[in-house]
């Protein structure tokens, strides 16, 4: 990388980490219509989320603030448990366990009606 690209990047990562405005600023225009351009019913959409959180051993944070961007009705278990069993074979057991505790710890538990959302 050039000096100057590994300078302007590092600058990025400790914008990011410091939680300065214009790079959040920055990652929430990309979320913006983001359902809409995928062109993915909601459920879907929900679901290749959960995913790619799953692929990427995304923190409690990341899950929260991933799933709850559909604003809808949330994730049937069913269909929680069945994204989580179809990731296994390819990102591994050990992931799936941490992926379904991080659900747990970032508050999104099921309600009466057994779906995943966000609780409180």
């Amino acid at each position: 990388m050039e000096p100057d690209r590994a300078t302007a990047a590092e600058d990025h990562l400790r914008a990011l980490a410091a939680g300065q405005a214009r790079v959040l600023e920055s990652l929430a225009r990309m979320r913006v219509g983001n359902r809409e351009r995928s062109r993915l019913d909601e459920e879907t959409w929900l679901l290749v989320r959960l995913a790619a959180l799953v692929a990427t051993d995304a923190t409690p944070a990341a899950y929260r603030a991933h799933l709850d961007a559909g604003g809808g009705d949330g994730l049937p278990v069913d269909k929680v448990l069945g994204a989580l069993v179809a990731a296994t074979p390819v990102v591994g057991s050990a992931r799936v366990l941490s992926a379904a505790s991080k659900l747990a710890l970032a508050g999104l538990l099921p309600t009466e009606d057994c779906r995943i959302i966000q609780s409180g």
